[in-house]
């Protein structure tokens, strides 16, 4: 018998949490719940989840800075949940080291979808890992591919496993226009038209980390990594 893929959903809402506990126990996953950020770093200490739900909003220690502790503690990946429509807002909790991150109200489809994706580029990402020893040079920017690390003019970048995954996949043709569809199926492994400005938004901070010249927008196209 497979061992279920464990999940950590911190959610204060009752009722939300509720719902997506018996969504993602109706998928096969083994889920725990937690209410609070302090109750959150307790559970992720004892249960050792493959991925964790976040809400943004909690009370105590909020999910930007229990996502921070996570990943320092042991990384994991996160999917953000937001009511705030703030652009800053997502990217703060992409910078502290989430994912990937889904607006409420949201739909429990796109939440597993999500959910999916992020599981199977982890997998993705352990497998290259094994097979990957080329160093890739744009510019200022070098992404060792095998380690999954990035410097820009020599000094690390420390990016998310979403923004390295996509960064990697722009460099693998310099120059060229990737739609914003095609980064969306490539990179995060579905293809919703709804959710493109998820691409975006890593896209800004990918300049936030980078350099605000490293990756060119071509208005109601997509996105090229520039060559230099």
């Amino acid at each position: 018998m497979t061992e279920q893929r464990r999940i950590l959903v911190v959610e204060d809402d009752a009722t939300i949490a509720r719902a997506v506990r018996d969504r993602l126990a109706a998928e096969g996953f083994d889920v725990r719940v937690a209410a609070d950020g302090h109750a959150a770093l307790a559970e992720y200490g004892r249960a050792e989840p493959e991925l964790v739900i976040l809400d943004r909003l909690l009370p105590g220690l909020d999910g930007l800075e229990v996502c921070r502790r996570m990943q320092a503690a042991r990384p994991v990946p996160v999917l953000m949940l937001t009511a705030l429509g703030e652009e800053t807002d997502v990217l703060v909790g992409l910078g502290v080291g989430a994912d990937d991150y889904l607006a409420k109200p949201f739909s429990m489809r796109e939440l597993v979808a999500r959910i999916h994706a992020l599981l199977r580029r982890v997998e993705r990402a352990g497998q290259l890992a094994t097979t990957e020893d080329a160093v890739v040079r744009v510019g200022e920017v070098e992404i060792d591919t095998a380690a999954r690390r990035v410097f820009v003019s020599g000094t690390e970048a420390q990016l998310t496993r979403t923004e390295f995954d996509l960064l990697r996949r722009l460099a693998e043709r310099p120059g060229q226009v990737f739609e914003r569809e095609r980064l969306l199926s490539d990179v995060w492994g579905f293809s919703e038209a709804a959710a493109t400005r998820t691409v975006d938004s890593h896209v800004r901070a990918l300049r936030r980390k980078l350099g605000p010249d490293v990756v060119r927008t071509v208005h109601g196209v997509g996105y090229a990594l520039v060559r230099r």
